[in-house]
This record gives structure tokens, sequence and C-alpha cells, in this order.
């Protein structure tokens, strides 16, 4: 079964019902629901999720939100070497050098994120809901 590990941007298409991003985000959580994926996220990633989700929902409906989707996710946490990985690394976006260090750190070989920019020297596979749907033969 794939292992993915799911960023941010990619829950509040799905969350918010961003478009045109939220097709894709769905049916991605939707073959997490069938068990055809196993999807994976961090504390870090759900507290930002939330920070942004209740500016626009208010904090109770956020909450309700992320307990619904909590169900789909695995939660794995970050290490003390995953921070010195990331604080001393080339990318310019600390988040996302958390994000990469730790699904590294967990043996999960895809990020599926729509920020492609930042992972320019990524030796996992980053790519954008559509793009892992279309590779992995999912649609």
């Amino acid at each position: 079964m794939n292992k993915v590990f799911v960023d941010t941007d990619v829950i509040l298409d799905l969350l918010a019902r961003r478009i045109p991003h939220f097709h894709f985000s769905a049916l991605l959580f939707t073959l997490a629901e069938m068990k055809k994926l196993e999807l994976y996220t961090s504390p870090l990633i759900l507290t930002n999720t939330f920070y942004i989700l209740r500016k626009q929902l208010g904090n109770e409906a956020a909450k309700n939100s992320l307990r619904k989707l909590r169900i789909l996710l695995n939660i794995i946490d970050s290490s003390e070497s995953v921070v010195d990985k990331a604080l001393n690394s080339d990318f310019s976006d600390f988040e996302d050098a958390i994000q990469y260090y730790t699904a590294l750190d967990h043996g999960i070989s895809v990020i599926v994120t729509r920020n492609l920019r930042d992972y320019k020297n990524a030796s996992l596979i980053v790519q954008t809901p559509e793009t892992f749907l279309v590779a992995n033969k999912l649609i």
C-alpha cells in the first residue's frame, strides 16, 4: 500500500473546498477511506491547518473538521534529529524542511503538496495530488 505524506495545502484544499484543487484532494482522501492509500501527516501540519481554518470557520467548526479528517490520517512525530537536519538544510522554507525530514525519517517516500518549488533537491517523490493520482493510475 502506498504511504503518502500530506502537506497543509492539500488538507486545506479539502476542508475549505478550495476550487479547483478540491477535487483531487477529495479523491486522495476517498482512496484513504477505501484503504487504497495510507495518509500521514505531522502535528505541525494539523496545527497550521487549524490556524488557517479557524479564521474561516471559527474554532469549533475547524476542530470538528479536523476530528473527522483525523480518522483518515496517521500522525507521525518529528524528532530532534529532524529539527537539526531541517535547521542545517538548504531548504528555503523551514516548515517544508521539517515535513521533508519527518517523512524521510519514517520511511515515507512520497510527499503530496501543491508547493513543489521548495522541494527542488528532494530525494523523495514530491507531487501534486493530481500528478500523484495519475502517476499511480488511481484516476
